[in-house]
């Protein structure tokens, strides 16, 4: 069967790698994308017209209209948790099996947000940024992690690791979700307005969706400590930025980190990244050897499992799925 890794070569080199490609060129002939360009819908119609699979990158959309004009595809896979840009019900319709692969970037998410945590405290980015610009750093009282509050909105995967790590440094743990129960008597699971209004660093981990949207708005904000930090490592869609940016520049809150935002690609929207009490990184929190392969050999499995009939691990559809192969005996 033949395959589009539809990645540019910068997103196949920082997101897929090379023993994922190697892997994929194993179980199926490989057609790549070379433009430095995501491709959109009539580039990735024209591009995927002679193929079975198409292994997807979350810059590369898959809208509705693409499946009746791409007769011959079995399958979508997304490399990536999001399928938000995915198009599922018209997959369904044409008989195409969409699949996401699972969450390999805990830990790396995870981690980031105790760097945040640790540069918004104690001005690591903002006394760096003076030294580079020749400039005598101002010298600021900073806040240690341990015996402070962390809230977490969001007790999914990242959630629950980074409860874990905050816990083993001393930090009194604070969740908002009402969707979990949670045993450990060390955790107090709190409401939504409750953590905003008792935590030191609020860490922004739901899932975005309809009813998410905006949660973080200019009533949350009001409800934080001035001394807080508010952190997002969900997505854009979760915060009003307007509200944020007034909150930090009327210094409402001290200081917000934030690795995604309403740019393209859920980056940081630059607006709020140039603020003076912002910490932005450009959609990072994934990128790392460990959780880059996850997620990309994940893929090489499914297109495996797909080329022989059988539907995958992560497949969301299968009931739909019409296209698929004929085993052989």
């Amino acid at each position: 069967m033949k395959v589009l890794l539809a990645h540019t070569p910068q997103m196949r080199r920082d997101y897929y790698g090379e023993r994922s490609l190697s892997g994929l060129r194993a179980v199926a002939d490989v057609k790549l994308h070379e433009g430095d360009s995501a491709l959109d819908a009539a580039a990735l119609i024209d591009a995927a017209d002679d193929v079975d699979i198409v292994v997807a990158d979350r810059m590369t959309q898959g809208p509705g209209e693409i499946f009746g004009k791409l007769p011959k595809l079995r399958a979508f896979v997304r490399c990536a948790v999001d399928i938000r840009n995915i198009d599922v019900a018209a997959a369904s319709s044409a008989g195409v099996l969409v699949t996401r692969a699972s969450p390999g970037f805990v830990q790396s998410v995870a981690e980031l947000a105790l760097g945040y945590m640790i540069d918004l405290s104690r001005g690591v980015s903002r006394a760096t940024a003076d030294y580079h610009a020749g400039r005598a750093p101002e010298v600021i009282m900073g806040r240690q992690l341990a015996g402070s509050r962390i809230g977490i909105i969001g007790f999914g995967s990242i959630g629950r690791y980074l409860a874990g790590l905050a816990k083993v440094l001393g930090m009194e743990v604070l969740v908002a979700d009402p969707f979990v129960t949670i045993d450990d008597v060390a955790i107090r699971h709190v409401s939504l307005d409750d953590l905003l209004g008792r935590s030191d660093y609020v860490v922004c981990l739901a899932i975005a969706n309809e009813q998410t949207e905006n949660l973080i708005g200019a009533a949350a904000l009001a409800r934080m400590q001035k001394h807080a930090f508010f952190i997002n490592l969900s997505r854009g869609n979760l915060v009003d930025e307007a509200a944020l940016a007034a909150a930090l520049r009327d210094g409402r809150i001290a200081g917000a980190a934030m690795d995604v935002g309403r740019a393209p690609d859920q980056m940081p929207s630059p607006g709020l990244a140039k603020l003076p009490n912002v910490i932005a990184t450009p959609h990072v929190g994934g990128l790392t050897p460990q959780a880059i392969e996850h997620q990309s050999s994940e893929t090489v499995r499914q297109v495996a499992e797909i080329v022989k009939g059988n539907a995958p691990v992560g497949a969301v559809n299968v009931e739909s799925w019409t296209r698929r192969p004929e085993t052989t005996a």
